[in-house]
């Protein structure tokens, strides 16, 4: 299944695959086979980075 493109819609959809499967960004994107700085410049568009210590984006 591909991820969101609308990055809000990616927000929520990668918040809650860390919450309840991944323990970093790094271990979901392996597991997705997506690439982790796109995800991290998609999000940044919309204001939010990657708090590895919380493992989510805020």
């Amino acid at each position: 299944m591909p991820i969101p493109t609308d990055p809000a819609i990616l927000l929520s959809y990668i918040n809650t695959q860390l919450r309840d499967n991944y323990p970093s960004l790094d271990e979901l994107s392996k597991s997705l086979s997506v690439d982790e700085n796109e995800i991290k410049s998609k999000l940044s568009s919309i204001g939010y980075e990657y708090n590895a210590e919380l493992n989510k984006f805020i």
